[in-house]
């Protein structure tokens, strides 16, 4: 569902792959702590009691089981029709990631994150054990890190990322999401190739 929903121009979509299930005894190559404790900041923000996968997060306020497919468009539609999207431009440089965000007259109260998210966007993996030990899947839209970088007021902001922190892990996308407080609603969302290629 997530190739699915990746190849949707009016979509967004991020894998947030979590450690939680290193117990079984294989440790996911993908996951990473800051993806684990997401979730966990999402379940607290929503009043939710723990987490569990697979878990779809739409725009920071619903979430839906990930295999329910007709659950998952009924909460995209809804939160499409109720949509106030911050404009948001990425430019990249050599050296830097330009972002650009815009101004939004209905912006709530509170000041908004502006989340930094290096992806990979393929990615195949052999898993070592679980319920699917022994196979091959593919992933898309893999989030390798994720990173804080401003706060958002309301007002246009420029900010210029340089682009040659080597200690990052493999990624050849970069998106941005603008969110009220640190995990609440979702008002703005970009994402570029680092080689340059076109923004979704």
């Amino acid at each position: 569902m997530i190739s699915r929903l990746s190849d949707r121009p009016d979509v967004l979509a991020l894998s947030l792959p979590v450690t939680y299930w290193d117990m079984l005894g294989w440790k996911d190559t993908l996951a990473s702590e800051a993806n684990t404790r997401r979730q966990k900041s999402y379940a607290a923000s929503m009043g939710r009691g723990g987490v569990y996968t697979p878990q779809i997060i739409v725009d920071g306020i619903t979430d839906v089981v990930g295999s329910r497919e007709a659950q998952v468009e009924a909460a995209i539609g809804a939160r499409r029709t109720d949509m106030h999207e911050v404009p948001i431009t990425l430019s990249l440089s050599p050296s830097a990631l330009h972002i650009s965000i815009g101004a939004l007259v209905e912006k709530s109260a509170d000041d908004a994150t502006v989340w930094l998210i290096h992806v990979l966007g393929h990615a195949s993996v052999r898993i070592g054990a679980g319920e699917n030990r022994g196979r091959n899947l593919d992933y898309r839209n893999v989030v390798r890190d994720v990173r804080a970088v401003a706060l958002w007021k309301g007002q246009p902001l420029s900010l210029d990322i340089p682009r040659a922190d080597q200690s990052l892990p493999g990624y050849d996308s970069v998106a941005v999401l603008v969110q009220e407080a640190a995990y609440g609603r979702v008002i703005g969302a970009r994402m570029i190739g680092t080689s340059g290629g076109q923004q979704h």
